[in-house]
């Protein structure tokens, strides 16, 4: 079966073409500036020359239907006929409580996507744009959506309810949801294959990091707390989002600065984190370096980063009554040695020893970091969200 993976955002959409057969990579790509006169198309074949564009794609709609004409192009494509397209799966954000897994598109989910714009506007909005802009395009076609907070559903009334009046909840679902569900559901299982054990038997905390962060402790195979909460803006800190402070902050610098709420929620989630720290840049790369040649504003936002992270595990090992691997995936937790090196030094008393020369190997594929005698196991497993989804897709589409 030929799946297509689509993960839409306000002003992109990207996508990747599988078949399920052997879970293969047909072709993957992006379109940016949608809604503009110089949109650019990048669409990667396998085994073909990649294939950029420049040309006006004002909505979602037209943005798909040059997505389908590349992939079927003569020179170009890799299929036939858009015909093959026998399903698509979209990502979708936020499915809060309505959504404990992913399913198939129908009228009533759609309008539930619908409900929940107010939780991700951001987000869920341009998700409902590629859903519709498929059923134009291809009609007829399955869809199903994948949702980041799906996964974290399984958490416990402890672990996501705020200590908040509980009417803001029964009114109005304040809560912690959690994000990059896909990500840590994914490594999870690929930690535990890797290991060598089931993974309901593994305590494990996954560190999803890189521009945005996250950490999620996983209990018997399922959610059982993490960082980020009722939006992405809480835990760790990030490249450009402050993570976890006093919630007396806002109003105190609104009256202090004159602030309103857009200004002070941009602050927070567009002009903080590394980059506020730094005074430099978002991107740890950048950072490292500047470290490495003396910027001690650079080696201040690196200490930072890394000091909350070690926090977060030592939490989640109190949280599980023990630990048995810490997996690092996604841009920083995949590429950065120097980060690894800096949370895992820091939590020796877990039990966790990393092997330097291991560490400093880069690889596609998951490999242990940790030394052989390490009591926690440290693994670095690179995610890989959209096969999720087209696993998910395929699997709920094959049923039909």
């Amino acid at each position: 079966m030929i799946v297509l993976v689509m993960n839409a955002g306000s002003s992109s959409l990207k996508y990747q073409l599988y078949n399920m057969k052997n879970e293969a990579v047909l072709a993957q790509g992006r379109v940016e500036r949608i809604g503009m006169d110089s949109s650019i198309v990048t669409h990667e074949p396998t085994d073909k020359p990649e294939v950029r564009q420049v040309s006006e794609i004002l909505d979602h709609n037209t943005a798909v239907r040059k997505v389908i004409d590349l992939l079927t192009h003569a020179e170009h494509g890799v299929l036939k006929a858009m015909t093959e397209i026998k399903a698509v799966g979209h990502r979708v954000v936020h499915g809060g409580e309505s959504f404990k897994q992913s399913t198939v598109v129908t009228p009533e989910v759609k309008l539930e996507i619908r409900k929940l714009f107010d939780l991700a506007p951001l987000h869920n909005p341009p998700a409902m744009m590629g859903i519709l802009a498929v059923e134009a395009n291809l009609p007829g076609v399955p869809q199903a959506v994948v949702f980041d907070t799906a996964f974290h559903q399984s958490m416990p009334q402890e672990s996501f309810l705020y200590p908040i009046p509980m009417v803001l909840y029964r009114r109005h679902k304040i809560r912690r949801y959690g994000f990059h569900g896909t990500s840590h559901d994914y490594v999870s299982h690929k930690a535990a294959e890797v290991i060598g054990q089931p993974l309901k038997s593994l305590k494990l905390v996954t560190c999803h990091i890189g521009n945005g962060a996250s950490c999620t402790a996983i209990l018997e195979g399922k959610s059982f707390d993490t960082s980020m909460g009722l939006t992405p803006l809480e835990g760790l800190m990030m490249g450009t989002r402050s993570g976890d402070m006093d919630p007396a902050i806002v109003p105190f610098t609104m009256n202090k600065e004159d602030l309103t709420l857009s200004e002070v929620s941009s602050m927070l989630n567009k002009h903080s984190g590394l980059q506020a720290i730094s005074g430099l840049s978002s991107d740890m790369r950048e950072i490292t370096d500047a470290m490495k040649e003396g910027d001690k504003n650079a080696k201040l936002a690196f200490d930072m980063y890394t000091y909350r992270l070690r926090k977060y595990i030592g939490a989640y090992a109190a949280a599980m009554n023990g630990i048995d691997a810490i997996v690092f995936t996604a841009g920083v937790g995949e590429n950065s040695s120097v980060v690894r090196k800096a949370v895992v030094d820091g939590i020796t008393f877990l039990g966790a020893e990393l092997d330097d020369a291991r560490n400093d190997v880069r690889s596609k594929e998951a490999r242990f970091i940790s030394t052989d005698a390490s009591r926690v196991k440290v693994l670095v497993v690179p995610t890989n969200e959209e096969l999720l989804i087209a696993r998910d897709t395929y699997n709920l589409v094959k049923t039909k």
